[in-house]
């Protein structure tokens, strides 16, 4: 009896010990994985970190169209990203009430949310066969329970690490709506003679269906966006003119856009199969393909090619899910153009990268080829994507390599914000979108 006791003990011990060497090892690669930087919050569609990728943010089973939700109703967004560091991490998310110009409103988190205010990200999964390792995180809100916008207006929906505010990896805008006006929004050519062939112009008509409003020029905001673009956008702050119940935007001076040119198309759902635009592929570490070079527009009539204005569509034709198996590859772009002037910027620019300007899509002029290049780490996918220029001023030259024309699809969405007297919030009573000619036959 003795020597079974000894035995039984003898066991228990060397099984503690090795549950001990287990979670020591365990504990050891948890405080092996760094902590993601604290960052400084940015009121915008921001990835802080190189290592965030492929960020899709959009209204469940309307994939890519712009993420709003209507007020009281059943609707849910879906946001999800890779995490190249590859690891298991633990990401939290919130979210914000701003003003009609995307700053905080200042209020308690109790006056625009019911239920829950932060959530964990509980849905991830490891990449697999790709030679890109990853992380796929995804989530859906609102919840039963959980972050239900309780006010209209817009929202940041803000992700980050440990349940620490500071340590940020991503933010991203979105729409809380209550359908109180209605919107007439036309397009033509501008007033302009100088801009007719280049430009699109927009009249808009409010109608007050259900808003009492005592001060139109103080108590309306109307925000007009060309595909979904920050740096394409105006503000109004009064009508032109103000009829019963009826307010009208149509002054020859506002909301006048620079038209531009149709997206170029990037096709790299294949891997196996190389689609058109692709020159040259090399496989080492990480699959590298070499796109066919672009050519200067600026001069070029017009010519229509379909594309989806900026959008990005993530997409797998040789493995069956793409969200895990889609593996990433550095992708050469080339834009020929004359040589620039001193100080000139170029980047490559679409909603995969919120049409943002870093030094990861800045590209370089080789003055013995005559053409810009740049490199950029993608998801295999559709992409459609532009050049966006800044001068040696600072100026934003938008279209400057990519042309100007009238007969351009352009998607065009408007909002409108009314802030109630002694309130110190902006609520979104209108919401409307509309697409120039071309797009509308497509």
């Amino acid at each position: 009896m003795k020597i079974f006791i000894n035995l039984i003990i003898i066991i228990c011990s060397l099984s503690l010990h090795t549950f001990a060497q287990k979670k020591e090892k365990k504990d050891k690669r948890r405080i092996n994985i760094e902590r993601s930087p604290e960052q400084e919050l940015v009121y915008s569609d921001h990835d802080y970190l190189p290592y965030i990728k492929s960020v899709q943010f959009y209204p469940n089973a309307q994939e890519q169209t712009i993420p709003i939700l209507a007020l009281n109703s059943d609707d849910k967004l879906f946001l999800s990203f890779d995490d190249l560091r590859a690891d298991n991490r633990t990401f939290y998310y919130t979210i914000e009430h701003c003003t009609f110009d995307w700053k905080s409103s200042n209020l308690s988190t109790l006056e625009y949310i019911e239920g829950v205010t932060e959530d964990r990200v509980f849905d991830y999964k490891s990449s697999m066969n790709t030679l890109q390792a990853y992380t796929h995180y995804q989530l859906s809100f609102p919840n039963e329970g959980s972050m239900i916008p309780k006010l209209s207006g817009n929202y940041l929906l803000k992700v980050y690490e440990d349940a620490d505010k500071s340590r940020l990896i991503l933010t991203r805008k979105f729409y809380v709506y209550r359908q109180e006006v209605g919107l007439d929004i036309k397009t033509l050519p501008s007033f302009d003679v100088s801009k007719r062939k280049q430009n699109q112009k927009l009249n808009i008509e409010v109608s007050l269906e259900q808003l009492n409003i005592n001060n139109p020029y103080q108590d309306i905001k109307v925000v007009v966006k060309q595909n979904r673009r920050d740096d394409m956008q105006e503000i109004l702050s009064k009508p032109m003119f103000v009829k019963e119940d009826q307010l009208i935007y149509n002054n020859n001076k506002t909301l006048d856009f620079d038209g531009g040119n149709e997206f170029h198309n990037l096709d790299i759902r294949s891997f196996r199969l190389l689609s058109g635009q692709i020159q040259n592929s090399v496989k080492d570490s990480l699959r590298k393909l070499v796109l066919i070079p672009d050519q200067d527009l600026s001069t070029e009539t017009y010519s229509f090619s379909f594309d989806e204005d900026g959008k990005y569509f993530i997409r797998n034709s040789d493995f069956e899910d793409s969200e895990v198996e889609g593996d990433y590859a550095n992708i050469e772009f080339t834009l020929k153009t004359p040589p620039p002037s001193n100080g000139e910027k170029l980047y490559i620019v679409g909603l995969f990268n919120n049409f943002d300007t870093t030094n990861e899509n800045e590209m370089v002029y080789d003055i013995q080829g005559g053409v810009w290049k740049g490199v950029l780490k993608l998801k295999q996918g559709l992409y459609h994507y532009t050049y966006k220029c800044i001068d040696e001023n600072g100026k934003v030259l938008v279209n400057k390599y990519n042309g100007h024309h009238f007969e351009t699809g352009n998607t065009y969405d408007v909002f409108t914000y009314y802030r109630k007297p002694a309130t110190r919030w902006d609520e979104l009573v209108g919401y409307g979108t509309v697409k120039t000619a071309v797009n509308e036959r497509h």
